[in-house]
C-alpha cells in the first residue's frame, strides 16, 4: 500500500512539473510581443517622428499622440460655435509594432479635402478605414477620415503630413492660450455621474471612459485605450447658464446598440452617427455620436443612462 502510495506521489509530481513547465512555455509565448513590443518602443527616433509633424505629442505608456485641431474652422451648430476640443481634434497615435510603429488617426477634413487627401494617403501605402460625418447640420460640414498605417515611423508621420498638406489643416502646432478658457460648470458633479473623472481641455470638459473587455486591430491590442481611439468619449463645452453642448462617441457592441440608441433619445440626446471606425477590430464595434445642448447636469444623467446600457468601467 505505502509503494503505492509512493508511485502516486511520484506521478503527481511529474504531471506538476510537466504542467509547470508548459505553463512557462505558454507564458514565454504569451510575452514575446509584449517584450517585442517593448524593444519596438525603445528603437523608435521619436525625435524624427515630431519633426516629421511638426508639432510634439502627448505620450502615454508606448503611445504618442499627435494632435491636428482645426483651428482654422468656424464651425456652427445649433447657435454653437464648435471649439476644436469639442468636435474638430483631428489626431494621429503611433504605437510600436513589430519592425516599425502601427499609426491610427481619425482626421477632420472639409467636403473639398476629402478626395485629395485621400489619394495621398493611398499613394503612400495608408489605408482608409472610414470616411463619415460626427455632426449633423455643422456650418460648415465637416467630415472625418480614419485612418492605418504600418511601417517605418519617421516615413509614416512623413506620409500623413504631406497628405494634411493636401488639406488647410494647421500644420504649425499653435501655441497654447494662457490661460486656458474657464470650464463654467459643476464639473464636480459631472465626474460623480458620468462615473470617471473628467479633464478641460481648451475650454471643453472631457471624458474617457474605458470597455472592461480589451480591443485589438490585426492582432495588436489598443492600449492605452483613450490615445487609441477606443474609450467612449464625452465632451461638454460650456454655453452659458449650467447649459452645454456635448457630443462624443460611444464604443459598441452590436447588441448595445439599440438599447443605447433608445437611452439617449428618452434623454432628449440626438444620435447624429453610427457606423464603424476601423476594419479588422476584434471584438466588431460600432461607434456611435451624439449631439445635445442643454442643462449639463441633465445631460449627464441622460448619457450616464445610456453607459449603463454598455460593458464600461465605473470608478
Amino acid at each position: 500500500m505505502r509503494s503505492r502510495i509512493s508511485v502516486l506521489i511520484g506521478a503527481s509530481a511529474w504531471l506538476f512539473a510537466l504542467g509547470a513547465s508548459a505553463q512557462a512555455a505558454d507564458w514565454r509565448k504569451f510575452a514575446e510581443p509584449f517584450i517585442s513590443t517593448a524593444q519596438a518602443a525603445e528603437d523608435v527616433d521619436w525625435q524624427k517622428v515630431d519633426e516629421a509633424l511638426g508639432r510634439k505629442p502627448a505620450v502615454s505608456g508606448d503611445v504618442h499622440r499627435y494632435g491636428f485641431p482645426r483651428s482654422d474652422l468656424a464651425v456652427m451648430l445649433d447657435g454653437v460655435t464648435i471649439k476644436p476640443a469639442l468636435a474638430l481634434g483631428g489626431w494621429v497615435a503611433f504605437k510600436p509594432a513589430h519592425g516599425g510603429v502601427m499609426a491610427m488617426g481619425d482626421l477632420v477634413l472639409l467636403e473639398s479635402e476629402i478626395s485629395p487627401v485621400m489619394a495621398k494617403m493611398i499613394a503612400s501605402g495608408i489605408e482608409i478605414t472610414a470616411v463619415h460625418n460626427h455632426l449633423l447640420r455643422a456650418n460648415p460640414a465637416t467630415f472625418y477620415m480614419h485612418i492605418l498605417g504600418h511601417g517605418e515611423p519617421a516615413k509614416l508621420a512623413t506620409a500623413v503630413h504631406d497628405a494634411l498638406a493636401e488639406s488647410k489643416t494647421p500644420l504649425t502646432a499653435a501655441a497654447p492660450a494662457s490661460p486656458p478658457p474657464a470650464i463654467d460648470l459643476d464639473t464636480a458633479q459631472l465626474d460623480q455621474i458620468i462615473g470617471v473623472k473628467g479633464q478641460a481641455n481648451g475650454g471643453v470638459y472631457q471624458f474617457n471612459v474605458p470597455r472592461r473587455d480589451p480591443i485589438t486591430e490585426g492582432g495588436m491590442p489598443l492600449a492605452p485605450v483613450g490615445p487609441m481611439g477606443v474609450a467612449i468619449g464625452i465632451n461638454f463645452q460650456p454655453t452659458g447658464a449650467g447649459k452645454a453642448a456635448i457630443t462624443g462617441d460611444f464604443i459598441l457592441t452590436g447588441e448595445e446598440v439599440n438599447p443605447v440608441i433608445a437611452a439617449l433619445r428618452t434623454n432628449g440626446i440626438e444620435v447624429t452617427a453610427l457606423h464603424s471606425h476601423m476594419l479588422n477590430e476584434q471584438p466588431r464595434m460600432f461607434f456611435m455620436h451624439f449631439w445635445a445642448n442643454d442643462d449639463a447636469i441633465k445631460l449627464a444623467r441622460g448619457l450616464r443612462a445610456a453607459l449603463d446600457k454598455t460593458a464600461s468601467t465605473k470608478s
